[in-house]
């Protein structure tokens, strides 16, 4: 689990079939201090986060899986949580 922040949304016109209707976000990985680490990340967003509120972010790929309903999707980062503070 990673705690992110949500920098953006992703738009695309051609996605893999698992991808279509689903929310895709651009998520930049903070330390427990709330400062910037590593590079941005793409996940699924099923809970509707707002741009720069901080979230809970699964990496596991088969939970993504299951949620998207494809074994094959690319899809691997799932928001699971929205931190209220």
């Amino acid at each position: 689990m990673l705690l992110a922040r949500i920098d953006g949304t992703i738009v695309a016109t051609a996605c893999h079939p698992s991808m279509a209707g689903r929310r895709t976000v651009i998520c930049q990985p903070l330390d427990a201090q709330g400062n910037e680490e590593g590079t941005p990340i793409l996940a699924v967003d099923p809970l509707g986060a707002g741009l720069h509120q901080k979230v809970l972010l699964s990496t596991d790929g088969s939970t993504t899986a299951v949620l998207v309903g494809d074994p094959k999707t690319p899809l691997r980062n799932l928001i699971i949580g929205i931190v209220d503070s």
